[in-house]
């Protein structure tokens, strides 16, 4: 079964959830799938893992797992004597959408301005003239396509991003706000001391809050409540990665046998192969 492993759903057919617990010594050949379990309820998921035995429940040493009540519960239920970790890139995707979250809101804004000064326009029998930045985006032109820049590192930016980004910047400085804390709760990452690590969360949720953006707060409540299992990823760097590579592979033989018909015997195909 293996001493680190992974717990992830990903959906067979119909949005369906299925809870798969995936063995990272697999490395998504055979020896990779320890379970699957319709469903993501707790008690589903350690009604079936209950029928592993006790010796090989206590052996596992970690889990990395998302940041799922239900996920957290079963697996500390079950896996008595594992560390339980909260995957990385869950977490940065958590403050990575926040910042998405607030552009997007800034659009429909700049949306909403936009239709008012037609109506506006119509009544006076005047032709609507929408304003154009110097880069020649409109303002929601601008917010649209600011959407991949802002999910990359400034160093990597072209020179008409950086004049976009510069553009966006300037024109809604909360947004530049979000994207430096984002930078910097990425960076978190790259320590390599947990208690260096744990410092620097909690320095960066002492900022957010004093930022007051209502996503990113949410972001930060998130974190503060998750720190102990977030830290414990610096103790082996171990990430959800291959739970997610195998979901991926189940996904392409579902796609190559034009979907799920039979769910039992997809699953039973998926115990020849990987279990």
């Amino acid at each position: 079964m293996g001493e680190y492993l992974s717990i992830d759903e990903v959906s067979l057919s119909q949005g369906e959830l299925y809870t798969f617990i995936t063995n990272k010594a697999g490395k998504g050949r055979q020896g990779s799938l320890v379970a699957s379990i319709k469903g993501t309820l707790a008690k589903d998921i350690i009604a079936v893992l209950m029928k592993l035995s006790e010796d090989k429940r206590l052996s596992v040493k970690e889990v990395t797992l998302d940041m799922a009540r239900n996920m957290h519960a079963a697996v500390a239920a079950v896996f008595t004597k594992a560390t339980l970790v909260t995957d990385r890139f869950h977490v940065v995707k958590l403050a990575m959408e926040a910042m998405q979250h607030l552009r997007v809101k800034k659009r429909w804004e700049e949306l909403d301005i936009e239709n008012e000064a037609i109506a506006k326009a119509r009544k006076s029998k005047e032709k609507y003239v929408s304003l154009v930045l110097k880069n020649g985006d409109t303002p929601k032109q601008l917010l649209a396509r600011c959407r991949y820049i802002l999910a990359k590192k400034k160093e990597n930016w072209t020179a008409s991003q950086l004049e976009r980004a510069e553009l966006l910047f300037t024109r809604y400085p909360d947004l530049m706000h979000a994207y430096h804390h984002t930078l910097a709760f990425r960076n978190i990452y790259e320590d390599r001391n947990k208690e260096s690590a744990r410092k620097r969360f909690i320095n960066w949720i002492t900022e957010i809050k004093k930022l007051k953006i209502k996503e990113f707060n949410t972001v930060a409540d998130s974190v503060e409540h998750n720190l102990e299992d977030i830290l414990n990823f610096f103790i082996n760097r171990n990430t959800n990665a291959n739970a997610e590579s195998f979901n991926s592979k189940i996904k392409l033989f579902r796609a190559n046998q034009r979907g799920v018909v039979d769910t039992k015997f997809f699953l039973f195909r998926l115990q020849k192969l990987f279990a």
